[in-house]
């Protein structure tokens, strides 16, 4: 339900806690009592919007026009703009959300973002959809969870079997080939032509499943305290390398579901 701390959604014993007014972020997912995800400064899971990883030098064409994006994480545009955005909440109840922005400066191009999120007692299913206005022009739209690498003093093992890894250049881009699976520590972008499918298991406490039709996964586990699965529906620099437009009638709409079990 909705309140001044933001949304809670609530199915038996899992809690789910999303602030629309900070960029629709997932604050919180507790099962049965345990925080899933991370907290502090870097925390929870915010939607990558309308465009996920980093954009080269913040430049994208849509046809025979360039844009250029703010560079937050230099030299490169980062992660989008919903994640700096308030959102509207639409509707909220016991299990479900639908919250919305409208695309403004500085993405170029007026439209509408929403993103839907559907609890039950083992899953939680986040749509987002991005619909054009007038011109189309390419996006792209994924997620970026912290999920906590240590839960019941035990260190969270990472399964996935993707069917090539993107060659990461030194500007952290992908530079165009593919390169088959390299041992982690990661900070790169795998492709999964039959769909997303990556499993985290604390041996003994909990095993949560991340899944979506997107073909796209980065996956980062440089950092000691969480790892981060991230379903996206392209590779980092996409609106470059691979656009998808987003036109009036066709809109972009990507999903992921976590479910999980416990032992």
């Amino acid at each position: 339900m909705s309140s001044d701390e933001g949304v809670r959604l609530r199915a038996g014993d899992v809690e789910v806690g999303i602030a629309p007014e900070h960029g629709c972020r997932v604050t919180n997912l507790v099962i049965g009592g345990t925080e899933v995800l991370r907290q502090g400064e870097r925390y929870g899971s915010f939607p990558m919007v309308p465009w996920c990883g980093r954009v080269d030098r913040g430049r994208f064409r849509n046809g025979a026009v360039q844009h250029r994006l703010p560079l937050n994480a230099d030299p490169h545009a980062i992660h989008g703009t919903g994640r700096d955005t308030a959102w509207r909440t639409r509707r909220a109840d016991d299990t479900g959300a639908v919250f919305t922005y409208e695309l403004a400066d500085p993405w170029p191009y007026p439209g509408l973002v929403t993103q839907v999120f559907e609890l039950t007692e083992s899953s939680l299913t986040t749509t987002i959809a991005v619909e054009a206005h007038e011109d189309s022009f390419p996006a792209q739209a994924g997620w970026h969870p912290w999920f906590l690498r240590r839960i019941g003093g035990v260190d969270a093992e990472l399964s996935f079997t993707p069917a090539w890894q993107e060659e990461r250049g030194a500007d952290h881009l992908p530079t165009g080939h593919r390169i088959d699976p390299e041992p982690g520590p990661w900070d790169d972008c795998f492709g999964m032509p039959d769909g997303v499918d990556a499993t985290l298991t604390w041996p003994g406490v909990l095993e949560l499943n991340v899944t979506s039709r997107a073909e796209w996964v980065v996956v980062y586990d440089e950092q000691p305290e969480a790892i981060c699965v991230e379903p996206q529906s392209g590779p980092p620099n996409g609106l470059n390398t691979l656009p998808r437009l987003v036109t009036p009638i066709d809109p972009l709409e990507v999903s992921t579901t976590w479910s999980w079990r416990r032992p």
